[in-house]
């Protein structure tokens, strides 16, 4: 179970439960493919399988994707957002996210694609540089 009470580990300056803990626990959809980049974020800081692979394109999601227990999420910064509004089919972010794991430090900077299917946002793939 998540502690919704927390901070939002996507950054936002409000609760896990008011931010992406809405769209984790199933009760709203992203409006925007930014909003579906910062709750899948969310759920690979908070160990949430379900989430991504709901959000995650059919064509494109591999078997498991279940977060790695041991690496964990400890910053995310939005470097830059192509299209990807409530109005668009598609839509590009570009991120960096700050990780640890058994002592080490890095950043994962990656370029997200996502695509609305039937009204919903959905992961498509990402290039990660």
């Amino acid at each position: 179970m998540h502690a919704f009470s927390t901070p939002c580990p996507c950054g936002h300056d409000a609760t896990l439960d008011s931010c992406c803990g809405r769209l984790l626990r199933g009760e709203s959809l992203a409006t925007t493919a930014e909003e579906l980049m910062r709750s899948r974020y969310t759920a690979n800081a908070v160990g949430d399988a379900d989430h991504l692979f709901r959000t995650w394109h059919p064509r494109t999601r591999p078997d498991d994707v279940r977060p790695d227990p041991t690496l964990h999420w400890i910053g995310l910064q939005v470097l830059a957002t192509a299209a990807g509004g409530s109005d668009d089919d598609t839509g590009v972010v570009e991120f960096e996210a700050s990780w640890e794991q058994d002592g080490s430090h890095g950043l994962l900077r990656e370029r997200s694609t996502f695509a609305r299917r039937a009204g919903r946002w959905l992961y498509v793939d990402g290039e990660v540089s």
